[in-house]
């Protein structure tokens, strides 16, 4: 696999001014001889060679994705959760997703890499590009509850972070990871507009009224089940209520339970 990120930590300055730069980061089950020849016939512009490989076992390639794809941790890293990446509390980070099914056009490169480039006063951007295929579209998208396999080319996650918590702060960050997402409505998936479930983005959908409190509707996390979860939405609503019917676990996008017509709307404070 060929991961992509442009943006956040990996950037270079250039008469003075910050500019993003692109890495591909690859994952490959086999050895790096094998690797290489096979992005020579796939990819040749990516001009791989064998000493920019690094052969590691299933494990070890875990914590040099978790180091921020740095090779020298040993495994036991991974057993302190604060020894590599820092925490993800320890700021602000909003997260939006896409799920890419057509080639993107060039235009669509173009205008990412703008707004990325552009952005001087928007703190931890990142603009992730992680491959589907393979052995995910082989398995049925109704087998588990997570849907996005055959079809699906890739999935983008649009990330952006900030220390600063006055709202000025918080409302410019907000505004460019929003903006960028809806620039992207062209060229992603559509009907629903797919995203990944374990990016919770309660802008496309939330359970909340506006008062803060729960509030479980079918109708209404439908506008957000159907985006994370595809057909298995209505199954999971389904699973939800034989195990759940109280609906004790809850949060701003569990799954709702089934209400009959009479009663179609149980708020949960």
């Amino acid at each position: 696999m060929i991961y992509i990120y442009i943006g956040g930590q990996m950037t270079s300055e250039v008469d003075g001014k910050v500019k993003p730069v692109a890495i591909f980061y690859t994952s490959f089950l086999g050895k790096a001889n094998k690797a290489v020849k096979i992005l020579k016939e796939k990819f040749p512009q990516l001009g791989l060679k064998k000493e920019e490989c690094k052969e590691a076992s299933w494990v070890e390639s875990v914590v040099i994705a978790a180091n921020d794809f740095t090779v020298g941790e040993p495994v036991e890293a991974l057993l302190n959760r604060s020894a590599l990446i820092p925490p993800i509390t320890s700021k602000k980070v909003k997260i939006k997703s896409d799920y890419v099914k057509e080639p993107m056009p060039k235009v669509a490169i173009e205008g990412i890499w703008n707004r990325v480039n552009n952005s001087q006063d928007i703190g931890g951007i990142n603009v992730l590009f992680v491959p589907y295929g393979g052995r995910m579209s082989e398995i049925s998208e109704s087998e588990i509850s997570f849907s996005h396999r055959a079809g699906n080319l890739f999935k983008i996650a649009y990330l952006t972070g900030w220390e600063d918590p006055s709202m000025d702060v918080e409302t410019r960050h907000l505004n460019w990871i929003r903006e960028i997402y809806s620039y992207m409505a062209p060229f992603v998936s559509k009907s629903p507009r797919s995203a990944y479930v374990n990016y919770r983005d309660l802008d496309i959908g939330s359970n909340s009224d506006k008062y803060g409190n729960i509030v479980t509707n079918h109708d209404q996390a439908s506008s957000w089940g159907l985006k994370y979860y595809g057909n298995n939405f209505n199954r999971l609503v389904q699973i939800k209520t034989k195990v759940d019917p109280y609906n004790f676990f809850r949060h701003e996008q569990s799954i709702p339970i089934a209400l009959s017509q009479e009663d179609n709307l149980v708020k949960l404070v």
